[in-house]
């Protein structure tokens, strides 16, 4: 009788479930909030900050390989077409980036865990971009 193959953990179960998706959009949201080499990105975002973390914990939980909680409350996320009236050209972007990856490492999240979360996050922030690069 062979082995089952093991299959990966979600991020989701990784991170440690929900709470583990919170701790890390709330601290995203903090820096952002507190961090000089942010404030174009937090400029983007309304005050207070209190809707955001809500919809990126919403969206991440599902993303993540948790339960689907945006899809619950908003249906398919349409990432691109909701972020299309903000002005997301590669400054934004890496500073969305620098923001999470940040986030990530005072978290303490394991490294193979950031290493795959930050291709992920790559590949989804860039695609949002709608300004040509200068």
């Amino acid at each position: 009788m062979s082995a089952q193959p093991t299959l990966p953990t979600a991020p989701y179960e990784t991170l440690g479930g929900d709470a583990g998706v919170r701790a890390l959009v709330d601290r995203f949201y903090d820096l952002m909030d507190l961090e000089p080499e942010y404030a174009d990105l937090r400029a983007m975002h309304p005050t207070p900050l209190d809707g955001s973390r809500d919809k990126l914990y919403w969206f991440l939980s599902g993303w993540l390989g948790g339960p689907g909680l945006y899809e619950q409350r908003f249906g398919h996320p349409r990432l691109r077409m909701r972020h299309f009236p903000y002005s997301i050209g590669v400054k934004e972007r890496d500073q969305w980036l620098a923001c999470m990856q940040q986030a990530m490492r005072e978290l303490d999240l394991p490294e193979d865990l950031q290493m795959r979360l930050r291709a992920a996050f790559a590949g989804t922030a860039d695609w949002m971009r709608n300004q040509p690069e200068a």
